[in-house]
């Protein structure tokens, strides 16, 4: 016993002393944040997303701006953001470093960090899906493990392949993605980037999508696939981890308040977070709401609210945030069709994985997530698009 409370005392000085020396993050003991992006257009008129490159409202810029302002309250310094190739996380990145006054660390972005793909689904209204389909069936396209949405079709309006960021990639780009199969693609992402990083002593920014932030969380936290149906997260509200020296959360012998399954911090507090998500809910599976609660009374309230608590924004922020015109993609640009996924066993990751996975490599995941030719996007130091 003492041999081991010995080791892991020399564990956790080495891994201070390995923060001191590289990472700017020496005042706090968190080294890893995770922040949903803002409220996007679709977000406003609840239609499902997915990898459509939607911007940000100017509600989703407030909520940005907040977010910042939380974590630069907190005393939290990054050493670097991973984020993913959409807009709409992009541009929360550039936020919430402006008002943490960072915007000099590196932001790295990479596909696979993208939503979900939520195939038949991106462009329809949630609600009126929730009409159409039912209440449970909703749910388990929108939250399940391992059940993907429809398919989309070659020619769907806002197939990623009419992208040109996505050329290099067209027989990767997903028909449609269950969390497994997000999963699959984020953790590679996970165990050849980040992990590394956070083992040299960084402190780390993921600015991220619902269900990509799902699924790194599900691994992390080890949460069962019964159980995952039941996690949602808020948008713009930072969520601080202490990991040690294994990559584990610290465990503080509680989980929090909002969701039940988190070893985080949300620094926005559990009773505001747990109201935003009792709202969401509604938003989607409450037939008898009419009304759209992203645009209601109570948003007017919190809008202003938002706005005397951040103050105007500078005009350098307002151009870095603007909003722009999500305009359709053109017709002519080749789809590729779907192919099986060979889907071995859930790996056991380095940070935590539920043991516990069933195999679905007898499934179909509608989206090709092999390792071999992906071309762009790099990082600097992992090179994990060739892993």
């Amino acid at each position: 016993s003492n041999n081991n409370n010995s080791s892991n005392s020399r564990n956790s000085l080495l891994q201070q002393q390995r923060r001191q020396y590289h990472s700017l993050n020496d005042g706090t003991p968190y080294n890893l944040c995770f922040v949903r992006h803002g409220q996007s257009t679709w977000n406003r008129d609840n239609v499902f997303i997915g990898w459509a490159d939607t911007p940000l409202t100017d509600d989703g810029v407030l909520e940005a701006r907040v977010a910042g302002q939380m974590l630069q309250k907190s005393g939290m310094l990054f050493d670097e953001v991973h984020t993913s190739l959409l807009r709409r996380c992009i541009r929360t990145t550039n936020l919430v470093l402006m008002e943490m006054g960072q915007e000099y660390i590196p932001v790295h972005k990479h596909w696979r960090l993208n939503e979900r793909n939520y195939g038949d689904l991106v462009g329809k209204n949630k609600k009126e899906v929730v009409h159409q389909f039912g209440i449970e069936q909703v749910k388990r396209w929108r939250r399940s493990y391992d059940e993907p949405p429809p398919p989309m079709q070659d020619d769907h309006p806002y197939h990623p392949a009419r992208d040109p960021r996505y050329r290099l990639m067209l027989s990767k780009i997903p028909k449609s993605e269950s969390l497994y199969c997000t999963m699959k693609r984020s953790s590679v992402y996970w165990d050849n980037v980040i992990a590394p990083q956070l083992r040299d002593g960084k402190t780390v920014l993921v600015v991220g999508h619902e269900n990509n932030l799902r699924s790194l969380l599900m691994r992390l936290e080890g949460i069962s696939p019964d159980d995952i149906i039941n996690l949602s997260l808020p948008r713009a509200v930072p969520l601080a981890y202490r990991l040690d020296e294994q990559l584990k959360p610290v465990d503080t012998g509680k989980r929090d308040e909002a969701t039940g399954f988190l070893r985080g911090e949300w620094l926005g507090g559990d009773k505001a977070v747990k109201e935003i998500l009792e709202r969401d809910h509604k938003q989607v599976y409450d037939t008898s709401i009419q009304h759209n609660l992203e645009t209601d009374e109570s948003q007017d309230k919190w809008r202003t609210w938002m706005s005397v608590a951040v103050g105007d924004p500078a005009p350098t922020m307002k151009a870095m945030s603007a909003p722009g015109q999500f305009q359709q993609a053109p017709t002519n640009v080749r789809t590729t069709g779907a192919v099986r996924c060979e889907v071995p066993p859930p790996p056991q990751s380095k940070m935590g994985v539920h043991k516990d996975l069933p195999d679905f490599s007898q499934k179909y995941c509608p989206s090709r997530v092999d390792d071999d030719d992906d071309h762009h996007h790099h990082h600097p130091k992992d090179q994990v698009a060739s892993q």
